[in-house]
């Protein structure tokens, strides 16, 4: 004759199947940080750290520069007309542009 208990193994494993489905139903798509926050959250943080590392490298060039400049007075004039368009009494200054409206001499020499 079979015990037919509630507790046998069989109704122990389906009860902890049954609970383990619910839970993951739970987890992914009903609790607060479920699933698809949780990777819309980390495609973020993807992008910021991209964003991060872009900035990072601008630092770290506006650093270079500044310690280029700062250090030297003649540069520093060279600078400040270059950047900031800045000219002596009495002094006309010409900006040649390309077709962009864009300075011809800031561009990137390759």
């Amino acid at each position: 004759m079979k015990n037919h208990s509630f507790w046998s193994l069989h109704t122990l494993k389906n009860f902890y199947i049954a609970t383990f489905v619910v839970w993951l139903i739970w987890i992914l798509f009903l609790d607060n940080n479920n699933f698809r926050i949780v990777m819309s959250n980390r495609m973020k943080m993807k992008d910021l750290e991209k964003e991060k590392a872009i900035l990072q490298d601008k630092i770290r060039d506006v650093k270079k520069e500044r310690n280029e400049v700062f250090g030297n007075p003649k540069m520093l004039e060279k600078w400040a007309r270059e950047k900031f368009m800045m000219r002596r009494p009495n002094e006309e200054v010409y900006v040649i542009v390309d077709e962009n409206n864009q300075p011809v001499e800031s561009k990137k020499r390759e």
